[in-house]
């Protein structure tokens, strides 16, 4: 047997009954033939963390835009979290972890530079809207390896399109994705908005604190260990009705003093005025897009060019790209 074959059998052996086994993928688009050492799901996984959108996710806001910290969470920390979120859930149901963390690394691929701030301006200028998630599939099918798409297995596609909207992934292991996505964003994004000056930990209501812990790590901790707990019975994966509503309550609760709050999102018109004009300016001048984006221009239209270059982009360089287009450069002495 090769060690996949015996990683294969593991499975059989040692996971849920209602877990995704891998050799009960659904397989590629395009056959591959098998590895030696990994199973499906663990080639995805690698291909995704080798990939170049996945390596842009450290310069991508979460959810301050450029804030002065070496310690606030950027794209790539929130996945890395959600990653080990829905692993830990996963292990405790019996489910496959390597599935688990190959959607949990995928999910958010094709998130736009400055947060949900980027998503909406393109959701509003883009004909037929933009959304991250069918982004994030777009980048693995389509976008990266030259054109060529990573080529993953149908789960893990089903997975990262399915980890924000109805209906649910088709497998547990992408509904543990979708529940660790919404468990991790809500707590850190309490811990930098306590490290910026926003909200105090006073500031967040007592019964929720009392429901749910008085601290980060008390509350992933309940959320995910309630998880496992309600989950048990293998139909899906899901919190408690009392800890489901109180984390909706959570959430409401940074809504209202976080994610609408002036000093926090105060940048954020200014990085969607300059998302929109780049938009303009590169749809007016194909010529300036990088020449991966030509053939995109020719077979699906100058606007999904131009979306597909912008979503790519990360904070810093769509700031250098707009000073490029629209800011005069100093005249050169010699």
């Amino acid at each position: 047997m090769t060690v996949r074959e015996q990683l294969e059998a593991r499975e059989r052996a040692v996971l849920a009954p209602f877990a995704c086994l891998s050799v009960n993928s659904r397989g590629r688009e395009r056959p591959a033939e098998p590895c030696q050492v990994r199973t499906c799901f663990q080639r995805d996984v690698d291909r995704i963390v080798h990939c170049k959108a996945f390596r842009r996710l450290k310069h991508k806001t979460q959810v301050f835009l450029q804030p002065e910290g070496d310690h606030y969470r950027t794209r790539m920390t929130h996945t890395l979290e959600v990653t080990r979120i829905a692993r830990t859930i996963a292990r405790g149901l019996g489910l496959n972890e390597d599935l688990t963390e190959a959607v949990a690394m995928g999910h958010d691929l094709g998130h736009t530079p400055f947060g949900h701030a980027g998503e909406r301006l393109l959701d509003q200028i883009v004909p037929g809207g933009f959304r991250h998630y069918e982004q994030s599939l777009r980048v693995v099918d389509r976008l990266e390896n030259d054109g060529e798409g990573l080529n993953l297995t149908w789960e893990v596609r089903d997975g990262i399109l399915r980890h924000t909207v109805d209906p649910l992934a088709a497998t547990l292991e992408g509904q543990c994705v979708r529940l660790a996505d919404h468990i991790a964003y809500i707590n850190h994004d309490i811990d930098d908005a306590i490290r910026g000056g926003i909200i105090f930990p006073m500031d967040i209501p007592l019964e929720l604190k009392q429901e749910l812990g008085f601290s980060h790590g008390e509350r992933i901790n309940t959320l995910t260990v309630d998880a496992i707990s309600a989950s048990a019975d293998g139909a899906s994966v899901r919190l408690s009705p009392g800890r489901g509503q109180a984390l909706d309550r959570l959430r409401e609760f940074m809504f209202e003093a976080v994610y609408r709050n002036p000093v926090a999102k105060g940048e954020e018109s200014r990085a969607q005025g300059m998302l929109e004009q780049l938009f303009r300016y590169y749809a007016a001048h194909l010529d300036q897009l990088p020449g991966e984006y030509w053939a995109i221009a020719q077979a699906e239209g100058p606007e999904r060019a131009v979306c597909d270059y912008i979503a790519g982009m990360t904070d810093k360089y769509a700031v250098e790209q707009y000073a490029n287009a629209f800011i005069p450069k100093a005249w050169a002495v010699k």
